[in-house]
């Protein structure tokens, strides 16, 4: 919101809340009367009432179930009291949304804002689309509901307008989509649709997600909620805006593959994977699948990883509880397939690893990688062939899983 600000791209009247101290100063601020007070003055105004809205990374807030019995991650307060109860049951707490999983998403803050009444509520979004190799402008008449679902069920009701990323959006492309959204000054939409684009250009967004953009009862566009991608390639000139990152949303594992410079995905299989190159581990996951198998994890460790690097990422991939199994892909181009053996021994040691470990090693002083594991005296099963060795962390996997839902203590043990 602040960056929308900075742009002169009208928003709500709104606050960042941590406690409930903050929440308490921010009634005050907004004119927000106790309830006995509110009770006593007798006068109902658009001023007596804000909104609250969980700041969590996920979609679907607004039909999100808290762990404190909260329905909701957008609510509306009508006195002091009922911000500090929302608040209460917001921060510290968890939220299940479609997007979250299992595990939710903890809450930290909260975004308090002025509640403006909208007389029609549209979508737009500016997104960096890989088909047609640069931005593209996608708009929708119907704003405040799930996009997904319209794009699903009414795929005509989105307008598409293609940018020459070279050129930059023009007036009239800007003009048409506010013609065709309904705003009932397009000449002043297209303005503040043009900013948008510049704040996406500039920030270097993959995604700006305006969802509602608004028409006050006076037709005055505002944007009432934001939601913003940056392109991680660009964290070197976007320095202000990767500052702001809230560690504490994201995965624990994530941060430390970050910090580790690993590229990780924690998914919901049992069946570790460590591959470099990111064709090469979709592939391998792929494979995974085809045999019977689910993947726990995308871990693409590069072309210039170290061993410390490759033990950090072995670390990663055990943190998971339900790894029943590892498969190591590496095709040795500029990555040395000694090296990670070399980190393979390492983690084995450090990590007391006790699943099965398959490895399947080509390419750049594969000899001398086999010689490493060889010497190691470490139970490691070899493969040359890709679709041999993901049969068998399939395989392995099962076994593994077998054992642990019948209770039985068998282990996978790498001997020293």
């Amino acid at each position: 919101m602040e960056l929308l600000k900075k742009y002169e791209i009208p928003v709500p009247k709104f606050v960042v809340v941590r406690n409930v101290d903050e929440v308490r100063a921010t009634c005050k601020e907004f004119g927000i009367l106790p309830e006995s007070e509110l009770e006593n003055s007798g006068e109902t105004t658009e001023s007596t009432d804000m909104v609250l809205k969980a700041q969590v990374l996920a979609g679907g807030r607004g039909k999100g179930i808290w762990d404190s019995g909260l329905k909701g991650g957008v609510k509306i307060v009508y006195n002091v009291e009922e911000a500090v109860n929302v608040a209460n049951h917001m921060l510290g707490h968890r939220i299940y949304t479609a997007q979250t999983g299992d595990t939710g998403q903890l809450c930290n803050t909260l975004l308090a804002c002025e509640r403006k009444y909208s007389r029609r509520e549209h979508y737009l979004a500016i997104v960096l689309d890989r088909s047609s190799g640069g931005p593209v402008m996608i708009g929708c008449q119907q704003g405040g509901v799930n996009i997904e679902d319209i794009a699903r069920d009414n795929p005509d009701a989105l307008i598409k307008i293609p940018v020459d990323i070279n050129k930059g959006l023009n007036k009239k492309d800007a003009l048409f989509m506010a013609h065709k959204l309904g705003f009932t000054h397009p000449d002043e939409a297209a303005i503040y649709i043009e900013r948008l684009y510049k704040l996406f250009e500039s920030s270097d967004c993959t995604l700006l997600e305006i969802n509602p953009i608004s028409q006050d009862i006076n037709g005055k566009v505002v944007c009432m909620d934001c939601k913003m991608n940056f392109d991680d390639n660009a964290a070197f000139r976007q320095k202000e805006i990767f500052a702001q990152r809230d560690w504490s949303q994201e995965d624990e594992r994530d941060v430390k593959a970050s910090k580790a410079g690993l590229n990780y995905i924690g998914l919901d299989g049992n069946i570790g994977c460590l591959v470099n190159g990111a064709g090469l581990a979709m592939a391998t996951m792929d494979l995974i699948q085809l045999h019977g198998g689910n993947p726990a994890n995308f871990l693409d460790i590069g072309g210039g990883a170290t061993a410390a690097q490759v033990t950090e990422a072995f670390r990663l991939i055990v943190s998971d509880s339900k790894v029943n199994a590892i498969l190591v892909n590496i095709f040795g181009g500029i990555m040395r397939c000694d090296v990670i053996a070399q980190g393979i021994v390492t983690a084995a040691t450090e990590l007391n690893i006790k699943v099965p470990i398959v490895v399947r090693l080509q390419g750049t002083r594969v000899e001398d990688a086999k010689a490493i594991l060889a010497t190691s005296h470490m139970k490691i099963l070899g493969c040359s062939d890709l679709d041999e060795a993901a049969q068998m962390s399939v395989k392995l996997a099962n076994i593994v899983h077998l054992a642990r839902e019948a209770a039985i203590n068998v282990k996978f043990e790498l001997p020293y």
